[in-house]
């Protein structure tokens, strides 16, 4: 009987302990807090008490130039039927996409029945007007219309990585991350970065925080074709939850293990 006592004692003393340890878990992730809107929120109006930067209205959307290592593809129609020919095909109207081409390093691309054409630093407008002279040199009626075959960025970071396609002009960040699936909770929004090459130079590293409503109108606001985009992982990451709910089912679940396992040993000392 005694024993029964003794034993019934240490374990109400041992749950003692779980209690309060468990108390001062939670009292730490209540200090520490979810991923409130505050962290995770995109589009919020800077104030002096979030401290999230104003950028300079810079709007502007910059046309694309063609750099070396780029790939093009191009469409060649003619009603020539001598060129239909040639080309391997017997009907009317030739459409050819051919496989694409790459910039060479003097900036010229090499497309069959002409001469190296130079498009470096050209707009994929221009380079089509230019492509479209030279084939009509040979082709009076020819028409020829080009595209950028690696119209892509990268992702990397704390956010589902990979190599996506630019499917629309004038893509934006917010539509570019819609692509990947968002940012995690974890991601650092406050220092995200575009890394975007540069001719004959290093690449351009642009930071900025994406919380903040003022990057609509900024250079951060639009992606360009070989852009990689780099989110970081926070340094806090390890004591935040995605929500209290998981945390609170994980505690529940623990205190009721560890209350049946005492009161089995209870049972069994008796």
């Amino acid at each position: 009987m005694l024993k029964s006592i003794i034993h019934r004692s240490k374990a109400m003393k041992a749950m003692k302990h779980i209690g309060q340890l468990l108390v001062v878990v939670l009292a730490s992730i209540m200090l520490t807090g979810c991923y409130g809107h505050r962290v995770i929120g995109l589009l919020q109006e800077p104030t002096k008490h979030n401290k999230i930067p104003v950028y300079e209205k810079d709007s502007a959307h910059e046309e694309y130039r063609i750099r070396v290592n780029d790939e093009l593809i191009y469409r060649l129609i003619t009603m020539d039927e001598t060129i239909s020919k040639v080309l391997g095909t017997n009907e009317s109207v030739n459409t050819q996409y051919a496989n694409s081409y790459r910039v060479y390093d003097d900036g010229t691309i090499d497309l069959p029945f002409l001469k190296p054409i130079h498009v470096a630093g050209l707009t994929v407008e221009e380079a089509q007007d230019s492509v479209r002279a030279a084939f009509k040199e040979i082709i009076p009626d020819a028409d020829v219309k080009l595209a950028l075959y690696n119209k892509t960025f990268t992702v990397i970071g704390d956010i589902r990585s990979g190599e996506y396609y630019i499917y629309k002009e004038n893509m934006n960040i917010f539509e570019a991350l819609a692509v990947t699936g968002d940012l995690l909770d974890s991601g650092d929004r406050r220092h995200v970065r575009i890394i975007r090459p540069r001719d004959n130079d290093k690449p351009e590293i642009l930071e900025f925080d994406i919380r903040s409503n003022t990057i609509i109108d900024s250079k951060y606001y639009y992606i360009y074709p070989n852009d990689v985009i780099y989110v970081a992982r926070t340094k806090d990451s390890f004591v935040k939850v995605a929500s209290y709910t998981g945390f609170l089912s994980l505690i529940t679940s623990s205190v009721a293990l560890l209350i049946s396992v005492l009161n089995y040993s209870t049972t069994l000392s008796k």
